[in-house]
């Protein structure tokens, strides 16, 4: 081969490799090009997100509160592209509701979509709930008296003779509708299960409803326990003659008798001795007595029968041995 030939083979050659190394590079940057219109165009595309986004409730005039419970999200979808989309920040999309001009009562507030600012190339396309209900009433203030809720029983035959309540009333505060009907807030149950003396504690008040407001969340209380005082019947009472020196007869022999005391006494009172007449200094003959009853300190007859009773003295004396006279 001429040296002439071999320097134009090479150059063909070398021709031919730089044509083909421009193939490639021309290929590859065409799938780069076709690539990146996919992934572009599919960005574009409609896409939808659903988000959750905060409602905030501005601007309640002073006095007025909000009774119900409105939501305090509300759900929305959103279509755009996948790339906008995706830049979206719930919190910065909070729905806010003016409440600057509400009055109290029943309001409906729509929801639309042009309240989120979602930007250019998207759209709200749900929301859910779309509409808020809103129950307004006025925050009012009233003293209220307190009152002492209880549970089971002093023991038998004592009674809750008076309750000191401190403070006796509590400022209260809430809505209307709730503090205008209160005649009275009541505490926790106090338990008075046996008790026979005054007893003292500290217990919490349970206000009606939650929203309600108290100027103080318990009360001291004291609970004076006194015997119970009662009335007791007691019939067929024997009555007895009294510093007689003679043998009598008495009629009627027995009386009834009711006498008023503490009940736990009263229960153990035995009614021998408690009827009788005094025949001191009596003389033998017939005398028309009135009957007299003993009863113990604290206790006292209310009635008895019957008022008067006849003795008839006899000129016989007693002696030791007459046990029962007649």
């Amino acid at each position: 081969m001429r040296l002439g030939d071999f320097k134009y083979f090479s150059a063909t050659s070398t021709s031919r490799r730089l044509r083909g190394s421009n193939m490639g590079l021309r290929v590859l940057s065409v799938a780069l090009a076709i690539g990146l219109w996919i992934f572009v165009n599919a960005g574009e595309r409609g896409s939808v997100e659903s988000l959750t986004v905060p409602i905030s409730y501005a601007s309640l005039p002073q006095g007025m509160v909000i009774v119900n419970h409105p939501p305090v999200r509300v759900k929305i979808e959103v279509t755009g592209p996948r790339t906008l989309l995706s830049l979206l920040d719930p919190e910065r999309l909070t729905l806010k509701i003016d409440l600057r001009n509400i009055a109290a009562g029943q309001s409906e507030y729509k929801i639309y979509p042009a309240m989120f600012n979602v930007g250019r190339n998207t759209a709200v396309t749900s929301i859910s709930p779309d509409s808020l209900s809103l129950d307004i009433d006025r925050m009012v203030t009233r003293d209220v008296p307190v009152h002492l809720a209880v549970e089971n029983r002093v023991a038998a035959g004592y009674t809750i003779s008076s309750v000191d309540i401190n403070p006796p009333s509590v400022t209260v505060v809430g809505p209307s509708r709730y503090v205008a009907p209160l005649t009275s807030v009541n505490t926790e149950p106090f338990d008075l299960k046996g008790l026979t003396a005054q007893t003292s504690r500290t217990v919490e008040i349970v206000p009606s409803d939650p929203s309600l407001g108290l100027s103080s969340g318990h009360v001291d209380v004291r609970v004076n326990v006194a015997e119970a005082i009662a009335d007791r019947e007691f019939r067929a009472v024997d009555v007895e003659v009294k510093d007689s020196d003679f043998k009598y007869r008495v009629e009627p022999k027995q009386a009834t008798l009711t006498i008023r005391g503490p009940a736990v006494k009263l229960a153990g009172l035995a009614p021998k001795g408690l009827a009788y007449v005094d025949a001191n200094g009596l003389a033998p003959g017939s005398h028309e007595l009135p009957l007299q009853v003993t009863v113990p300190d604290g206790m006292q007859l209310v009635r008895s029968s019957p008022d008067k009773v006849k003795l008839r003295m006899y000129h016989e004396k007693l002696t030791t041995a007459d046990e029962h006279p007649s």
